[in-house]
């Protein structure tokens, strides 16, 4: 079923750069030192974004983690979405926090990590434009030379002090491979198949095959598929929105520059307007996504393909956009989907399980999941020990959807 719900980012107002130049605070500290005696063992489920982040930043705290994943780090949505971020497209929100501080944490992680040779980490400037198919083309001083489509009414609404991108997967991957280096995180390849609980409080995981991990405390940072808990499916509602993606390869990508475009594009067949966004990267491919619905989502991400006429609108777009971008001057390199994992409320869930001490839920990021995931791994990693003082989480505990029903659901599932 095709749902009108938030398939796009968020527009702030205008940005005007000059006197009126936004200055980024330096990210919170994250200290590395350890915090117990003995380590806490603590089994991270999900191989995403979220639960990289997650592990990195517990493991930083002295935790002894392993991550378990059931195909690979970074296959799903991770792996194929646009990496954009935003420091300030929140304000205003219940993300404002969560997204100013992850977005200085990303600044900080690629100082660290050599972002902009290991996962193509840097600032661009961010441009909405109106494309309508029925326009002719025309060059605009005010635009790059590659944009040579009917793009009409340019404005800025990100600068390099407040929008950047990194690449998902190589920043995911990246990250993982620092946490078992650094901090000696463990890596399974495993399915989950559920979560022992004895007398209110997590013991261990049960992986496929019958095997039992022990636990001091578990992470269920599972994304889409965090809905195929009942545990978690018990509390509150995750579903999948479907999102599309294509790569290209330009011939001449050298002539690409640095601009992400948050497009209204008007096609000559359809009435209304779609929401499609383009993201040039460093290595000269450009990355563009949009046409989402919810569908429901399946066991497996290997499963996952792509509708092929959201493929096909999305090359539609690239070629109107940009001739660099059209059959003949760029190679298709993916034709891709992926599931945002959204709740009913717009919100990430972050906070410890109900009635579970020692189980935590992280998913519901939506779109602004690449964004928020140092902040939530970061502010995770403080609540395993008590408090998180990084950022305010009780807004986005799970607690906020147990209604009666909801608590006697739960109570049955823990029986």
């Amino acid at each position: 079923m095709s749902m009108n719900i938030l398939v796009r980012f968020p527009l702030p107002p205008v940005i005007i750069s000059g006197r009126n130049r936004i200055t980024i605070p330096r990210a919170k500290s994250i200290e590395s030192s350890p915090l117990m005696d003995q380590p806490k063992k603590v089994i991270v489920c999900g191989g995403g974004v979220i639960g990289v982040c997650t592990a990195y930043f517990m493991a930083a705290k002295g935790a002894a983690v392993t991550l378990i994943e059931m195909s690979d780090v970074a296959c799903a949505a991770s792996g194929k979405a646009g990496g954009f971020l935003a420091y300030n497209w929140c304000d205003g929100g219940p993300l404002e926090e969560l997204a100013r501080v992850s977005f200085n944490l990303h600044r900080s992680l690629s100082e660290e990590l050599d972002g902009a040779r290991s996962y193509g980490y840097r600032a661009l400037t961010t441009l909405s434009l109106t494309v309508k198919e029925s326009e002719g083309s025309t060059a605009s001083r005010f635009l790059p030379s590659w944009i040579d489509g009917p793009a009409r009414s340019p404005k800025t609404i990100g600068t390099p002090e407040t929008t950047a991108q990194v690449h998902p997967q190589l920043f995911t991957r990246t990250l993982i491979d620092r946490a078992v280096e650094k901090y000696g995180v463990k890596v399974e390849i495993a399915k989950l198949e559920r979560v022992e609980v004895e007398e209110g409080r997590v013991g261990s995981v049960v992986v496929e095959g019958g095997r039992v991990l022990d636990a001091d405390a578990v992470v269920l940072a599972m994304g889409p598929w965090s809905s195929k808990l009942t545990l978690l499916s018990s509390v509150f509602r995750v579903y999948g929105l479907k999102a599309h993606s294509i790569v290209l390869d330009p011939r001449d990508g050298s002539s690409i520059t640095p601009h992400a475009l948050f497009l209204s594009y008007y096609s000559s067949e359809r009435g209304g307007a779609l929401d499609p966004e383009i993201y040039p990267r460093p290595t000269g491919e450009v990355y563009v996504c949009g046409m989402s619905k919810e569908e429901e989502v399946p066991d497996d991400p290997a499963e996952i393909k792509g509708n092929p006429e959201s493929i096909a609108m999305l090359k539609r777009v690239a070629k109107s956009v940009s001739s660099h971008l059209g059959e003949g001057e760029a190679v298709v390199k993916a034709e891709q989907a992926c599931f945002l994992p959204c709740t009913d409320d717009g919100m990430p869930v972050i906070g410890e399980v109900p009635g579970v001490k020692g189980c935590y839920v992280a998913t519901g990021h939506n779109c602004w999941g690449i964004l928020n995931a140092p902040a939530t791994g970061a502010a995770l990693a403080e609540l395993l020990h008590g408090h998180s003082t990084i950022v305010d989480l009780k807004r986005f505990s799970p607690s906020r959807f147990l209604l009666p029903t909801n608590l006697q659901t739960l109570r049955l599932c823990l029986d």
